[in-house]
Order: C-alpha cells, then sequence, then structure tokens
C-alpha cells in the first residue's frame, strides 16, 4: 500500500481523498450512458435517427474497450495528478463539442474519444483507490462499489436528468456534464502531489498498429449490431463489407498479437476453460441486463409516463442493484460457490421478464411495477460483480491485464447484442404484428367497423366536425395498432429472453465443474476496468 502522503498531500484527510475519487469518477460514468436517458429527445435535439444515438454510446463502449491496454503505457509515463488534469481537460473539450455540433459525424469522433478518456479514467482512479485497500474484504467492497455505480448509471440518469430534458434541449446535458468536470479540477490541483504511480516508462515503441485494428474491430461490430435490421442485413453492401472487414481485422489482429514480443492481449488466456465460462456467462447477463430498456421504452410509449415518473418509477430498480451488489459481496467473503450467485441472480432476473410479460398491457397502474424493477435490479446486482471477478480471477495473476480486457470487451459485446436482438425484435416483430392487425381491421370486419364509428361518434359530441372526426377516428385505430405492436414486441422480446435464462440456468445447475468453483481474491489481483 502506497502511503497517503504520497500520492495526496499530509494534511488531506482519508475521508476527503474518498469523496475526491469519487467526485472525479462519478461525471464520466455519468457520461457513459448519458444518450440513452431519453433517446427520443437525444436524436431530435440533433436532427439524427435513434439508431445514431445508440450507435454514439456504442462508439463510446469501443472507444473505452480498444484504449484499454495502450492506455497503460501513458498511465505509466505520466504523473497521476497531470495525468488526470490532462483526461479532464480532454473531456471538457470533447463534451463541449458534442454539445454544440449538430453533425452526427463530429459527435461519433468525439464520442469515440469521450470512451478513451473514461478509460484513462477509470484506470487512474481505480489504481488510487486500489492503492489503499490492504485486505481482501476492502477490495471486495471496491470491486462492488464500482460495478454497482456502472450497473446504477442509466436508471441513476432517468432519475438526475428528467428535470433537465423536461425544460432544456437534451444538448444541454452536456453543457451540465462540463460544468460537473471542474470541481474535480479544482479538488486534484489543490489535493495530489504530482508523483509517478509506478515507474515511469518511456513513451517509444507504442502498439498504434494494434490499438487501430482492434478499435476497427470493435466499432464495426457496433455498426452492424446498431444497423444491420435497419438495413436488412447482407442485403445490404455495408453491412456486408462490414462483416467482411470483422473477419479481415480480426485475422491481422491475432496474426499479429502471436508474433510479438509484448502483445497488445496474450492469447495463452484462451487456454483456461474457467475463462470461457466466465466470458459467456457475462455475455448472457449483459444481453439480459440492457433487456430494462424495453420496459423503460414501454413506459414512455404506451403508458404516457413523462420522464419525470419513469425516473422515480426507477429508483427502485437502483435500489434493488444495491441490496443485491451489498448481498453478492457478503457471498463472496464467506467464499461460497459461485454456482449459488449465478442461480440466484438469473433466477430473479427469469421472475423478473416472466412475470413483465403478464404485466404488458394497454393500461396499467405505475405501482404493479415496483417489485418487478426491485427484482430486476436485485438479480442485476447480485450478478455483476461475481461474474466480473470469475472471470478476471479465472487465469494466472501475470495474464490479470489481458483478462481484464477481455472481460470488458465481453461486456462490451453483451451491449452490443442487447441492441442487434431489440432492434430485430423491434422492427421484426412489429411489422408482423402490424400486418397481422392490418388484415383483421377493415370495413369488412364488423366489430372494427363498430369501433370506428363509436370513435367517430364521440368526437362528434365532443365538437369535432363530421368530415374530421371520420379521420381522427381512424388515427386513433392506427394508434391503437401501434401500441398493441409495442406490447406485442415487449412480449416476444421477453419471452426470448426468458428462454436463454432458463437454458443458462439449467446449464449453470448442471455442470459439474462449475458446482465446484469458489471465486477468491488475491492480493495482487488487478483493479476492475
Amino acid at each position: 500500500m502506497l502511503p497517503k502522503i504520497f500520492l495526496f498531500k499530509d494534511w488531506v484527510p482519508n475521508w476527503l481523498i474518498k469523496i475526491v475519487l469519487f467526485i472525479v469518477l462519478l461525471p464520466s460514468l455519468v457520461l457513459f450512458f448519458l444518450p440513452m436517458t431519453n433517446v427520443a429527445a437525444a436524436a431530435g435535439n440533433t436532427g439524427i435517427e435513434t439508431y445514431d444515438v445508440i450507435y454514439s454510446v456504442a462508439l463510446f463502449y469501443a472507444g473505452y474497450v480498444s484504449f484499454f491496454s495502450l492506455e497503460r503505457r501513458f498511465f505509466r509515463f505520466l504523473a497521476a495528478k497531470e495525468y488526470f488534469i490532462i483526461i479532464t481537460i480532454i473531456q471538457i473539450v470533447t463534451s463541449y463539442i458534442c454539445y454544440s455540433t449538430q453533425q452526427v459525424a463530429i459527435l461519433f469522433v468525439f464520442r469515440f474519444i469521450q470512451g478513451m478518456a473514461f478509460t484513462m479514467t477509470v484506470n487512474l482512479s481505480l489504481s488510487l483507490i486500489y492503492s489503499q485497500l490492504r485486505t481482501e474484504r476492502a477490495r471486495i467492497i471496491g470491486y462492488s462499489i464500482f460495478f454497482g455505480m456502472l450497473v446504477c448509471m442509466i436508471p441513476l440518469n432517468n432519475f438526475l436528468t428528467a428535470n433537465i430534458v423536461d425544460s432544456f434541449n437534451f444538448n444541454f446535458l452536456y453543457k451540465c456534464a462540463i460544468f460537473s468536470y471542474f470541481p474535480s479540477l479544482v479538488f486534484i490541483y489543490l489535493f495530489m502531489n504530482n508523483v509517478h504511480l509506478d515507474v515511469k516508462f518511456p513513451l517509444y515503441q507504442l502498439d498504434w498498429a494494434s490499438f487501430i485494428l482492434y478499435a476497427c474491430f470493435v466499432c464495426l461490430i457496433g455498426y452492424i449490431m446498431v444497423y444491420g435490421q435497419e438495413y436488412y442485413w447482407l442485403e445490404d453492401p455495408r453491412i456486408f463489407w462490414s462483416i467482411v472487414s470483422i473477419f479481415v481485422l480480426l485475422v491481422l489482429f491475432l496474426l499479429r498479437q502471436s508474433s510479438l514480443k509484448r502483445p497488445y492481449f496474450d492469447l495463452a488466456v484462451f487456454r483456461y476453460r474457467n475463462f470461457y465460462i466466465g466470458g459467456a456467462v457475462i455475455l448472457i447477463f449483459y444481453i439480459c441486463r440492457f433487456a430494462l430498456g424495453v420496459t423503460t421504452t414501454y413506459f414512455q410509449t404506451v403508458l404516457k409516463l413523462d420522464p419525470l415518473h419513469i425516473g422515480d418509477i426507477t429508483l427502485l430498480n437502483i435500489l434493488g442493484i444495491v441490496v443485491g451488489v451489498i448481498s453478492a459481496g457478503v457471498y463472496i467473503l464467506q467464499h461460497r460457490p459461485i454456482r449459488l450467485l449465478w442461480l440466484y441472480g438469473f433466477s430473479l432476473l427469469l421472475i423478473y421478464h416472466a412475470g413483465m410479460i403478464f404485466l404488458f398491457t394497454t393500461q396499467a397502474n405505475e405501482g404493479y411495477f415496483y417489485l418487478p424493477l426491485f427484482l430486476q435490479g436485485l438479480g442485476v446486482g447480485t450478478l455483476m460483480t461475481p461474474s466480473i471477478i470469475f472471470m478476471v480471477s479465472s487465469v494466472p495473476e501475470r495474464f490479470g491485464v489481458t483478462s481484464a480486457g477481455i472481460c470488458l470487451l465481453m461486456r462490451c459485446l453483451g451491449f452490443y447484442l442487447s441492441a442487434g436482438l431489440m432492434n430485430y425484435y423491434e422492427l421484426f416483430s412489429k411489422s408482423k404484428h402490424f400486418n397481422t392487425f392490418q388484415n383483421q381491421i377493415s370495413v369488412l370486419n364488423p366489430i372494427a367497423k363498430q369501433q370506428l364509428v363509436k370513435y367517430s361518434n364521440s368526437l362528434i359530441v365532443h365538437g369535432s366536425a363530421l368530415g374530421k372526426s371520420t379521420k381522427l377516428s381512424n388515427k386513433i385505430v392506427v394508434n391503437a395498432v401501434n401500441v398493441q405492436n409495442h406490447i406485442r414486441f415487449g412480449i416476444d422480446y421477453y419471452e426470448m429472453i426468458c428462454t436463454l435464462l432458463v437454458v443458462t440456468l439449467l446449464l449453470v445447475a448442471l455442470f459439474p465443474y462449475i458446482n465446484r468453483t469458489i471465486v477468491t481474491i488475491s492480493k495482487n489481483q488487478p483493479s476492475p476496468f
């Protein structure tokens, strides 16, 4: 453990150090999923499509993932204080550009740069935090706090930004992000000593080639998952050539890693069975985690809840996450088998998704969703920390950095797959159900005809002209069909998630090797990323 005076000035108390590190980390965590707080508002304000908004988040994730290994060279070269200041200035400048630009290409470029800066912030912040942690208990608490904060960001953003989105343009959130960085900049300048956390290593022979290959590979996967269904997959040349490019980039990247003395990723990590198991669990977990977006969209589209009410409801989800993270930390400290945590967590997610299938209706009281949202958060909080610790600790310590980087990639791919699956179900499922409803609704259908007459008479009673009432009644029917389409989309998607969860639970319960696996944290365990 580094003495406090080595990192911070001797008059700074420990409690203030923890607050400063939290203030430094929080704005970047908020910035991560900021566009997803209100996708429609983000798209409308900039004049882009909703898919562009999701891809801006995917690019942030790509910058975070791809810069992970290369960033460590900068981390070892620069002193902690000046590194923090440089990172913060980069985040302020990129946030201002995202706030002021109306060009989607510029937005994409600087969201990727924000992801790179986020890597730097996380690495330095958590290295400072972990330098203060002596015991296994403290390290597990550190893991739990960071991943708990990360998984809380989407519901927390919904709560924190609801009033701002309701009162200002969406881009005003980027201006708020700019000002949120200034306190950390001041605290860093006043409290920290300008010292190195590691032996200074000169910046020569940086592996920019591997970084570029890896970054393009991850960005293209995100592009295919976000836009694939909209462009009808291989029918569009952009998707076809993107897939070809992914295979070419992957082959080049693997060949380069096998020939380098100090590779970007040490491919020897793939020799360990637990590493594959942990990666598969994280991938499935992240697909299920982001399925919560279907529920929040249902609140907006079907129940017509405003962002303020949605933010209030999702507080129950945050409470569930906090309880789940604490419970998982206690289980890990007791050295309980990982199988139990996975069974508990995935079972809670199964209960949530199966219950929501029956709650997707045209009208509902928001109180019906309190318990399901709490259970979803409880399941996510239970699974998050142990799954990542399991994967990172499944290989020898010398592969710690590589295993952490691949673990980060699996989380990124889970987000991408979730986006791709939701886009597929939303476009394909909605069109299928719309055609089914359209075949049933015609003037030849007496029930549909009676309903149209009922709507028209009701509009006339409330003062509408005869000609307009007919058009408005048709529009009401179309809106009702769209609502039913969205409900059917949510049901179809959650049925798929339930099937995935049942298969996962069976494999976890029956796979004998997992039954004997216990998560432990060594003293040299790398900090989480």
